[in-house]
């Protein structure tokens, strides 16, 4: 099944692209470790999952651009046509002449309705050029106009017109010293509506993949760029084929329903991270290697201590005992509603991650049998030998939301940049709906 990706605003369309690039570098690679058969139907699948193919053989990126100006639209373009492996169809783009101006009521009262036929126009030409939709996948930051408020109202009008396909927004969740004075309102409005509209978040925090880039990659100028193919890569490790695992023996249908299906059970839970282990400079790769029950225990521990990477673990962490007469959790303890690990590359098949069944991991209301699900291909991804990702459903946001909401409500308070909402129709009680909605998500985390 195929997935149309929707690239909103300056962050969505950057990223949009690295991910395009990660996955394309990954399907040329040659570090494959698995039989011909097996990498030839991996290659197949991604194709049908992320391209389509033209006459002149280099494969089209199933993807609609948009963005209120137009600098970035014309850049990914052209980068996509010079790599010469993929590109862009040319049609399915849309940019302006002025931008959003960082204002979510700008980007969602006024340039969506304006634009929306001819957006919705772009998304309906590539989903029809599916044999099976599978759904969509929007890339959007939340801190600026475009990306977030259009982004907005874009997932809503895709709800409208295909109730039936899933929707994954991928969001990126700002800096917490902060590149926009309004990023904590524009924050709050993109969530809550997103949460009314899309079937699951997928968030990724800058300032996490910034700690990446400085401590485990090694970049010394860290550019937007580096950020991007952290995020692209992490991406690329979730969305590659694998099988799952009642899959038989073909690569998994349709990735997206596969994702919901598995992580979330309840509309009131929405909220993905991600974690991958290990990432490091390509130069470092030849010299590392990496058993699967190092590579299993660093995982299961970022899970339970909630760390944002493989360096800095709280190993004090450990779930409590059942039975134990403390009903509350350990200080720091992260608790799940449902996990997924995904293994890629050598001996995938014979790695035991019985220590994610832990029912002491995992809320009290889901059968942990139910809770955890583990996909696995022997197809390397992108130069590693082996490596796993996992994506939670977890208490992985509350902090980070919580301190948003907070910052917001502060400034809420005292009216500050009201006025800049108001003018374009977002009025008091629409920012008051957002904070419900939002302090209900954090109630219904904290108390799992």
């Amino acid at each position: 099944m195929s997935i149309v990706t929707v690239q909103l605003g300056q962050c969505g369309n950057q990223i949009g692209h690295e991910v395009f690039n990660a996955l394309c570098s990954d399907i040329h690679g040659t570090h494959g470790l698995c039989s011909k058969k097996e990498n030839e139907s991996y290659h197949d699948s991604c194709k049908e999952r992320f391209f389509c193919e033209e006459e002149s053989g280099v494969p089209v990126a199933r993807a609609v651009l948009v963005d209120m100006e137009p600098k970035v639209i014309s850049q990914t373009l052209s980068m996509a046509a010079r790599s010469g492996h993929w590109k862009y169809n040319h049609q399915s783009h849309f940019c302006q002449k002025q931008g959003s101006g960082n204002n979510w009521a700008s980007g969602y009262s006024v340039h969506g309705p304006r634009h929306k036929e001819t957006i919705m126009n772009l998304v309906q030409k590539e989903a029809e050029k599916c044999d099976r939709l599978g759904g969509f996948f929007t890339i959007m930051s939340m801190a600026g106009g475009t990306g977030s408020g259009l982004g907005a109202f874009v997932t809503q009008c895709l709800r409208d017109a295909f109730p039936a396909s899933f929707i994954l927004n991928h969001v990126i969740w700002p800096y917490g010293t902060g590149e926009v004075i309004v990023q904590n309102y524009n924050s709050v409005l993109t969530l809550s509506h997103l949460y009314q509209s899309s079937d699951a978040l997928l968030v990724h925090e800058n300032d996490v993949i910034h700690k990446i880039c400085a401590q485990l990659m090694n970049i010394k100028q860290i550019s937007f760029r580096d950020v991007n193919q952290v995020i692209a890569h992490q991406l690329g490790s979730v969305f590659q084929p694998t099988h799952t695992a009642g899959g038989g023996s073909g690569y998994s249908r349709n990735p997206l329903g596969d994702l919901m299906e598995t992580l979330v059970p309840h509309p009131e839970f929405k909220m993905l991270g991600l974690r991958n282990i290990p990432q490091m400079p390509e130069n470092s790769l030849a010299y590392s290697t990496f058993s699967w029950p190092g590579l299993i225990k660093h995982l299961r521990q970022m899970l339970i201590a909630n760390a944002k990477m493989e360096e800095g673990i709280d190993w004090q962490v450990r779930p409590p005992h059942p039975g134990s007469s403390i009903p509350s959790k350990p200080l720091h303890f992260n608790t799940s509603i449902a996990n997924l690990v995904i293994l890629r590359g050598k001996d995938v098949h014979g790695v035991d991650l019985g220590s994610f069944r832990d029912p002491s991991l995992y809320t009290s209301w889901l059968n942990p049998q139910d809770a955890f699900s583990a996909w696995r291909t022997p197809r390397a991804f992108n130069k590693y030998e082996k490596s796993a990702a996992l994506v939670s459903n977890s208490q992985f946001l509350l902090k980070p939301l919580d301190s948003i909401v907070g910052k917001a409500w502060n400034m809420f308070a005292s009216k500050a940049y009201i006025h800049q909402y108001t003018k374009f129709g977002i009025q008091e009680e629409d920012f008051l709906d957002s904070f419900t909605t939002l302090e209900q998500v954090i109630s219904s985390y904290t108390i799992l």
